[in-house]
């Protein structure tokens, strides 16, 4: 038997389903009840700067490639499964510190998870989880907490300003992203599809980017079964055909 209890005050009473059938019945009837199911059940492991070599390429390619080459334009960013926004804040971080100021940049960061995007509007980290971060980003990026807030740290408001977070289902068809994005980070998310869904996000992933558009992966992905969509440029970046 499987029961679906009361949580967070959503609901006023237990429901019992006698099977994974009927349970697949309720929670397609009960959006809400789909979305809590998706925040118990996804898995979450993010840090600031995760694998930071990808970094310092994005660095770099604004810098020498996408700046000089595109002056006055605005840089569009897409973060998928961003998780507690770790990294859509390290993307804009590195933005930040590489961009000229005439330079603008707009960073969109999604997840299917609700739960966790609040977290990430918020921008409050434990101090530990900052501990390999340079002093010179924590000191222009972060506030440190007092009081209440004591051993915490929250994103600087210029920072969080700059990301648009949004819950966005990676399967789902009607992306509220329009075409002609620069730079997708989709890193160690395709880890967890068997090819034929790999094929389909990427397409989904494809069909919002403009040609010559780079997609960042993580380092256990490959995507040599969609050549056709993009095609390698170095370790963990694709390019968008």
């Amino acid at each position: 038997v499987l029961q679906t209890p009361s949580r967070r005050g959503r609901s006023e009473a237990s429901v019992v389903v006698s099977d994974f059938f009927d349970f697949s019945i309720y929670v397609d009837a009960h959006p809400a009840e789909l979305q809590l199911l998706h925040d118990d059940l996804l898995i979450h492991v993010t840090e600031f700067f995760r694998d930071p070599e990808a970094f310092v390429e994005l660095k770099r390619i604004a810098c020498e490639e996408w700046q000089p080459n595109r002056p006055g334009a605005l840089l569009t960013v897409l973060s998928v499964a961003c998780s507690t926004g770790e990294e859509p804040y390290s993307i804009a971080m590195a933005l930040f510190e590489t961009l000229s100021p005439t330079a603008g940049f707009e960073l969109i960061a999604s997840d299917i998870d609700s739960k966790v995007l609040a977290a990430a509007m918020r921008g409050m980290y434990r101090l530990e989880s900052l501990k390999d971060m340079a002093s010179e980003r924590l000191q222009r990026f972060f506030m440190r907490g007092v009081g209440a807030n004591e051993g915490m740290a929250r994103i600087k408001s210029e920072l969080r300003k700059a990301v648009n977070f949004m819950v966005i289902n990676l399967m789902a068809n009607d992306w509220p992203i329009s075409p002609g994005v620069d730079v997708v980070f989709c890193r160690n998310v395709m880890i967890y599809f068997d090819a034929g869904t790999q094929r389909q996000v990427l397409q989904k992933i494809h069909r919002v980017m403009k040609p010559g558009g780079l997609l960042f992966a993580g380092h256990s992905e490959s995507f040599a079964n969609s050549c056709d969509l993009f095609r390698l440029r170095g370790k963990t970046v694709y390019e968008r055909i």
